[in-house]
């Protein structure tokens, strides 16, 4: 039992140290994907939902198989963002300017049921 609980604060302790350069890969690929998810296509829309999925995800649920819909390098990006909301300090909108207004547009584009309830 001692060597489970020191793997799992070696684990916690890795992470840790990890976490900055997680942070700074995470907040570079949500500036890539933000303009993809403010387009019109299939990609930018598994990508604006991915996005609203991670700022309220009760109010827009999503169906992680649509990655698969993805280009590698959006995919990878979107686990670069997954992995930076994984122990979030702040909201994700709250990392990029104008943040609130960028979230808005998503919702008008890609959740518009949300918009009229």
């Amino acid at each position: 039992m001692g060597r489970s609980i020191s793997a799992t604060l070696a684990k916690a302790l890795a992470y840790q140290l990890q976490r900055p350069a997680i942070v700074i890969a995470g907040e570079q690929a949500l500036h890539r994907l933000i303009p993809v998810a403010l387009r019109d296509s299939g990609q930018s829309r598994v990508i604006g939902r991915l996005l609203l999925n991670l700022y309220d995800g009760s109010a827009y649920p999503f169906d992680l198989t649509e990655l698969r819909l993805l280009d590698l390098e959006l995919f990878e990006d979107s686990l670069r963002v997954l992995m930076l909301d994984y122990s979030p300090e702040v909201n994700v909108h709250e990392r990029v300017p104008n943040g609130t207004a960028i979230w808005q547009r998503l919702i008008a584009l890609w959740a518009p049921a949300a918009v009229t309830k």
